[in-house]
């Protein structure tokens, strides 16, 4: 399982995103915002990711100059306190790559979701992907409210990505058998095996 931008694990959305979590990614902004640049909140950048046990933490390092300190320290961190948590720097070669073929295909962002490097990663890696919460809109199918992320409303920078454009590439790969987009809350194992 990945997840983007150290998301929280609490059981409180356990029902809804499980657990269990492979691979993390973590953006240079949310290490800036979040934890001052693991200038003075070391201890708490390390208390916050135990939640993903062995985990790999995946940051694009190289990608943008102002990227590559605090990936550095993400990595420097983990590694002074022992952290059972490996980081993998992204290719910058494979990030360019990526986003120049979003770009051919209609995809107009000053940058790429993360979302979206993540499922093209794994278009490369897996045999079968699955994506779920990729939905850039204020109310889902029912028109019922929901916010942008699980677990808060913070929107992306306006302008910044193109989060439209991306959910109709990602439909349209869903509905060729590429991916499979799961749009509606997954059904309950419980449910099933009492009917």
């Amino acid at each position: 399982v990945c997840r983007c931008n150290l998301p929280p694990l609490s059981s409180e959305y356990s029902k809804d995103v499980g657990l269990k979590t492979q691979l993390v990614t973590a953006n240079p902004s949310i290490i800036q915002k979040r934890f001052q640049n693991l200038l003075w909140s070391r201890k708490a950048f390390v208390e916050s990711v135990k939640v993903y046990n062995h985990s790999y933490i995946y940051m694009p390092a190289f990608s943008m100059k102002t990227g590559t300190g605090p990936s550095l320290r993400v990595y420097y961190t983990l590694e002074d306190f022992g952290a059972k948590q490996a980081v993998l720097f992204a290719n910058p070669n494979f990030l360019r790559d990526i986003g120049k073929f979003w770009k051919s295909k209609g995809i107009h962002a000053k940058r790429l979701s993360t979302g979206l490097f993540l499922v093209s990663a794994a278009l490369g890696l897996c045999e079968e992907v699955t994506i779920y919460g990729f939905w850039p809109f204020s109310v889902d199918l029912h028109g019922k409210f929901i916010s942008h992320h699980y677990y808060d409303n913070v929107l992306p920078d306006s302008g910044f990505h193109a989060m439209p454009e991306e959910f109709l590439q990602l439909w349209f790969l869903h509905k060729s058998g590429v991916l499979r987009m799961q749009l509606e809350p997954c059904e309950d194992p419980s449910v099933r095996s009492s009917a």
